[in-house]
């Protein structure tokens, strides 16, 4: 599955951003999707999934209640709502994407990658 995704910009504090993540290649339904992201001079980290039906979700503990994260089967795209952003919000992120098949986790063990889009949050 190729992945290709969008959104990103230059937002004040406080302000919200979507992502767009569309996926082509294979049937996207049976796929668990995630978003992650990467801050200059760290490690890439989890910020949140669904499930291959999008009946399931998971957030790392500095976005709940701030990000949204939905899938939309019918035209093959997760996106990632991001709202009361902060500068500590700022990296490049990633979607990601996970066969059923390789488990119901969906918080890791991801295979496939899109390019990142890169999102700059100033304060």
């Amino acid at each position: 599955v190729q992945l290709q995704a969008s959104g990103g910009g230059l937002v004040q504090a406080g302000d919200s951003l979507r992502l767009s993540c569309a996926a082509s290649g294979r049937t996207f339904s049976n796929y668990h999707m995630g978003w992650f992201r990467q801050a200059p001079g760290k490690e890439r980290e989890f910020v949140a999934a669904i499930n291959w039906s999008g009946g399931t979700t998971s957030y790392t503990d500095s976005v709940k209640g701030r990000f949204t994260i939905s899938k939309d089967n019918a035209k093959n795209t997760v996106y990632l709502q991001m709202n009361s952003l902060k500068p500590e919000d700022t990296a490049v992120y990633y979607c990601a994407a996970k066969p059923r098949l390789y488990g119901a986790t969906i918080d890791k063990g991801y295979a496939y990658w899109g390019q990142g889009t890169l999102v700059t949050v100033s304060s």
